[in-house]
């Protein structure tokens, strides 16, 4: 697939903007070890919900540019409102804040970050945002340019159906001599977004499913996709928020959360505990989720719904929830969507 035809493909830019394949989102790692205008004493802003290796990659900037890297915590549980108040309060707390990392759908917990609002935050106050959107291109339905960032990260594999080793970056123009040349790529001009990240000798193979994953991408339809899977979020979240002891780490705000989500069993924070309610789930109910570490507050076990996952996944996943919080109901709900779906969704 050329980058021409990446360009048409991804969501919603316009020609000020310049896309190019690469190996995942998290390239975004060497746009952030590659950021130039910083000073040492300046600060850089991360989050605990941010993926571990850009929160690294983060962290390495005090010893590469002799900055000030400051985690932040996401308020549980997080509103649109809180959100902004606590990017507002950092950035005010923080006046030489000149770059701010931001996760655009969390790979922790599944919430959506009001992204296009904290960059304008940021870009009132001095700095720039580098946006990793690792999983919000396929589960949710947005124009990129909507978020109004100079450079955002993308992953195929995960909600475009593309195989390991498939994503691509995106750096607006104006914005590509804020990053430095990969290890002093010489390779491609200065100004050529290709000198900014190293692909080495690609799976071409892998490559060459693009435009088959892209064209059933288009084919379903993001915005069918985003509903589908955020309605078989809320049934189980619906259910899960009645037993006791069970904290669901994202809000029922449409505009906050997509497919994924994450809870907690009261009390259960660390990895240990969160592993064996991972196992428990596994084994005794048929239903496969993952420990996620990062939030403040603990550990949690993250679900993820499919865009095939049906109403007798979700009725075991809610029987294991029982069995954990030791609630002994065993009513069914019928299953209801929150939304209207294609007739083969259903």
């Amino acid at each position: 697939m050329s980058e021409a035809e990446l360009d048409v493909r991804l969501p919603a830019f316009d020609d000020a903007l310049k896309a190019l394949p690469s190996p995942g989102a998290d390239v975004a790692s060497d746009e952030i070890g590659g950021y130039k205008r910083l000073q040492p004493g300046d600060t850089v802003l991360y989050s605990d919900l941010d993926y571990p290796m850009m929160r690294h990659a983060m962290e390495w900037l005090r010893e590469r540019r002799g900055v000030l890297p400051v985690r932040l915590t996401i308020p549980e549980p997080a509103t649109h409102d809180s959100v902004l108040d606590t990017y507002a309060q950092m950035l005010q707390r923080h006046p030489r804040t000149r770059l701010v990392l931001l996760t655009h759908l969390s790979h922790c917990t599944g919430l959506v970050m009001p992204v296009r609002e904290i960059a304008a935050l940021a870009r009132d106050a001095g700095a720039e945002v580098i946006v990793d959107a690792a999983h919000s291109w396929g589960q949710i339905d947005f124009d990129a340019a909507d978020l109004d960032a100079p450079c955002i990260a993308f992953n195929l594999h995960k909600w475009i159906g593309a195989p390991l080793g498939c994503g691509c970056l995106y750096i607006r123009r104006g914005s590509v001599p804020h990053i430095g040349p990969w290890f002093g790529n010489l390779e491609f001009p200065a100004d050529d977004i290709r000198s900014r990240i190293y692909t080495g000798s690609p799976n071409f193979a892998a490559w060459l499913t693009l435009p088959a994953a892209l064209q059933l991408h288009e084919r379903i339809g993001a915005r069918t996709k985003e509903l589908r899977l955020r309605a078989l979020r809320d049934h189980w979240v619906r259910e899960a928020r009645m037993l006791p002891n069970i904290d669901v780490l994202t809000p029922d705000d449409a505009t906050m959360v997509a497919g994924i989500t994450a809870f907690r069993l009261r009390g259960h924070t660390s990895a240990a505990d969160n592993d064996a309610i991972v196992s428990t789930l596994l084994k005794q109910h048929g239903v496969y989720t993952v420990r996620r570490t990062g939030p403040a507050a603990g550990d949690c076990v993250r679900v993820t719904p499919a865009l095939h996952t049906t109403r007798a996944d979700l009725e075991r996943l809610l029987c294991g929830l029982r069995a954990l919080t030791g609630d002994k109901s065993q009513y069914q709900r019928p299953f209801t969507h929150t939304h209207s779906l294609p007739d083969q969704f259903q």
